[in-house]
Order: structure tokens, then sequence, then C-alpha cells
């Protein structure tokens, strides 16, 4: 016989059920199978399991059987509300709230436990909701950071998965072009719609029930193409994602489903044998793998990030930064020294203004490279640095490696060279004592405060997302 407290709680109300449907008060059908009523209790309660030889008595003087018994449904309506209660009372989630459970009593009218049930409902799901508070979403952040760069920043899966898919939509060299990523969209059984009213919250929404995977009519500023955001939105289909359980989980699935549609814009293969000839002409060049595929420089950059050092046995950082020196975008497996926070977090952090990253942006001639060496408290680095724009200001994108592997990349010969001894005050952050003296007291900045600072953190099972707006939009489209 089950043994767990649900299953003694629902035999509990079956006896007691049974009980009642023939007159017997506790003591009187104590007395016909040899116990207690106390005992009976117990076992009408859920406290006690009952043996099989009194099991057989219960059954035998209420006119029933053991098999009706030890069923699994509640004999009533009452009794599942009340088996649903004490199951949501004994959950973790109401437990460690420390509040005392609510004593169920014959008085207690059905209303009364269903409005508690629908309290515990609201409780689980806002457990179930993808949320973390800020200091969370940085270490979950991080986490992954770190986790992926002791896998150099590979997924060998999604790769085989990204270059399956292409090879049956017929893609075999080249830029992947808008109508093979349609037919990719096809063979999954989705249709691309572009639509001009899509939800601000979201970049794509896909209809599961009626195939369909709705795009903005035009990409999105920052370098989020529609080849690519319909590739992420195929991605979670195919990389059979649930929605997230939380932070870690969304963002896991957010670098997954990014990582399909890099794979599927820069095949590996045709990228490695790409990568691969530059070494070997000493002449790699992030702007030539870009134009080789038709993406853009970060995408490019990034790329390298999952093929050098797997194929080209290379260390190497990328870094995306605003026009403030804020990092918004990192990966490095060759010891660049980054600012970090007490958590590992990197994005957020300042970068040091001698690096070619935040440097580049004073620069005359801003539509090509540029290249510098970088003496660092761990070493030198050589980096190439591309500047761009979007419409959320000015950004940088860096790509660089260690001194020694400089020999390999287009651009080693350049004779622009900085000292940075960051994290150091005195580098970068601490003015001149001079103009310190000289300043000291006798200014008040009044400081440009980012709105995001007092937003709350994405929430809800997709988090960031408006489920109110996407739900509606849904309903508009399917003529519902």
């Amino acid at each position: 016989m089950a043994t767990s407290g649900i299953h003694l709680t629902t035999l509990g109300h079956r006896i007691r059920h049974h009980r009642l449907a023939n007159g017997f008060t506790l003591d009187e059908l104590g007395a016909l199978v040899g116990v207690a009523g106390s005992q009976l209790s117990l076992i009408e309660n859920g406290k006690r399991e009952p043996k099989l030889s009194l099991l057989q008595s219960i059954a035998h003087a209420t006119g029933t059987d053991v098999t009706d018994l030890i069923s699994g449904e509640p004999p009533n309506r009452r009794a599942a509300l009340e088996i649903e209660l004490d199951r949501a009372q004994a959950s973790p989630v109401f437990r460690q709230l420390g509040i005392a459970p609510v004593r169920v009593t014959k008085g207690m009218s059905d209303e009364t436990i269903e409005s508690l049930l629908g309290l515990h409902n609201e409780l689980q799901r806002r457990e179930r909701e993808a949320i973390a508070t800020p200091e969370e979403a940085r270490r979950a952040n991080t986490e992954l950071r770190l986790r992926m760069r002791a896998q150099h920043n590979y997924l060998p899966e999604i790769e085989k998965l990204a270059e399956k898919q292409l090879r049956a939509a017929g893609h075999v060299q080249g830029a992947l072009t808008h109508r093979t990523v349609s037919i990719m969209a096809e063979k999954l059984g989705f249709e691309l719609i572009y639509v001009s009213d899509l939800p601000h919250s979201t970049r794509s929404v896909t209809d599961l029930e009626n195939g369909r995977i709705y795009l903005p009519p035009a990409s999105i500023p920052g370098g989020h193409g529609l080849r690519s955001m319909a590739l992420q939105a195929m991605a979670h289909r195919l990389l059979g994602h649930t929605p997230p359980t939380d932070y870690a989980d969304f963002l896991q699935q957010r670098l997954e489903i990014n990582y399909f549609a890099a794979c599927a814009l820069m095949p590996e293969s045709a990228s490695v044998a790409f990568l691969q000839q530059a070494k070997k002409d000493r002449n790699l060049a992030v702007e030539d793998f870009r134009d080789a595929f038709g993406v853009t420089h970060e995408a490019a950059g990034m790329r390298m990030t999952n093929l050098v050092t797997q194929h080209l046995g290379m260390s190497l950082h990328f870094l995306r930064v605003d026009e403030t020196g804020a990092i918004t975008r990192v990966y490095e497996n060759d010891d660049l020294p980054l600012p970090m926070d007490v958590t590992g977090a990197v994005e957020g952090q300042r970068v040091c203004r001698k690096f070619q990253a935040r440097s580049a942006f004073t620069q005359q001639n801003r539509t090509t490279e540029h290249h510098q060496y970088t003496d660092t408290p761990s070493g030198t680095f050589w980096c190439s640095t591309q500047t761009g724009s979007s419409s959320g200001g000015e950004f940088s994108v860096t790509v660089g490696v260690p001194f020694d592997d400089a020999r390999w990349w287009r651009g080693r010969e350049t004779a622009d060279r900085a000292v940075s001894t960051c994290p150091d005050e005195s580098c970068c952050r601490r003015p001149p004592a001079d103009i310190a003296e000289r300043w000291t007291g006798k200014a008040w900045p009044s400081a440009r405060v980012h709105t995001h600072m007092f937003s709350p953190l994405p929430r809800g099972a997709f988090p960031g997302v408006d489920d109110n707006e996407v739900y509606n939009f849904l309903a508009r489209h399917a003529g519902e």
C-alpha cells in the first residue's frame, strides 16, 4: 500500500466518507473493527497508516472493499479541496514563510478553502517565475561566463545541429539568405510573418498553435538582423526549450539561441576553413571574417571566440564597450585584466581609459579598425577595435590576443602602444594631484542617473516580456 503523506490523506478521506455514509461515529466504527475511536481519527486525518487487516475490517464494516478504500481518487469535491489544501500547506514554498497552516473544520465553507487555494496557487506561480535580485542575476551571469570560458566558449552539439539544419535547407556556401532562413522555418512547420505591431517588449513572437513566427519588418538597431532573430526563434524549438525555471536558466537559453543563430550564419566548417587559411597567411582580421559571411562586426568578433581557441589553438578576448567605457558584452580566456565587482561580474564595469576599446572613441577616422599593443600587469596584448553606433548610443567592438599570437593578425605592425596599470587607481581613475588640488571642494557636478538603476529586473515566465501585450497580439493576429 502507498505510504506517502498525500496518499494517506486520500485514504483517510475515503474511510471517513464511507463511515459517515453508514452513519457511524468514530467510536462506533472503532468498536466494530477493534480499535479505539481516537486511533481511527488519526487514520482518517492521514496521521497514521493502517495495517491491511484493519483496512479489510473497515471495508467489511462499511459495506465496501479494500480496493475502493485505497483508491487514489478523493471521494467527493469537499475531500478533494481539503486534500489539495493539505498538499499546498505542506509545500516548501509555504513552509518557508513560517506561517501556521490553516486547520480545516467542518464549519469551514468550500468557498473559504477555494480562496485559500487561490492564494497558494498565486504563491506557487510567483515562485516559478524567472525572477532574480540584481545580485542573483549578476552571479548567474558570471557563473555562465566562467562555465563557457572553461569550455572555450564552444558548444559542439549546437554546431552540429546548425550544420544539419543548413544542409536540410540546401545551404552550401556563402552568406545565408533570407530565403534559406524561410526554408529552415518551413521545415520546422513555421511561417515567417513580418508585422509592424510586434509587442514592444519582444524581438519576435512564436505562435506554436498556428505555426507562425512574427518578426518586425526591419532589423532592430544594434545588429539584431532579421535572419538572426528568426534563427533564434527557431532555436528554442530545435533545442527543446521549456519556459525557464529561474534566471540562470533564462540566461542559458538566451546564450544557446544566440549561439545557434551564429552557427547558422557562420557555419563551423566554412568558418574554420576561412580562419585557418587567414592564419596561414598571417592575415587574420575581424573585418574580413565579417564580410565573408555578411554579418555585423560584433557578430563576427563574437563568433571568433567560439572557434579560434577550439580550432586555431589561440586564446583571445572580446569586448563590447559603450561610449561611457562600460562593458556591455565580454569574453576572455587570455587573462586580460578586466574590472569586476565583488560578485565577479564584469558587465557594467568601466574598462581602463588606456584600452583601445575606450580610446578608439577619440580617433578621427572611425570607419576602419584600429590596432594597439597594451602593456598590462598580466602581460602585453594586441587588439583590433572598430567603433559603431546604435539607437542606444555609440559603442566599440574589440578582439584581441596575447602578444605572441599577434603575429597571425593583420595590423600587428602597428606602432600604437599604451601602458595600463589598472586596477591601480593612479592609472586612469584618479586625477593628477595638481588638478585634484585645484578643484577639490570647488565643483559640484550633477550626475546623469540612468533610469535602469530604478527598474526592477525582468520577471515572468519569459523575463522582460509583457504577457498581456503578447497574448493580445496573438489573439489579434489569430483573428480571435
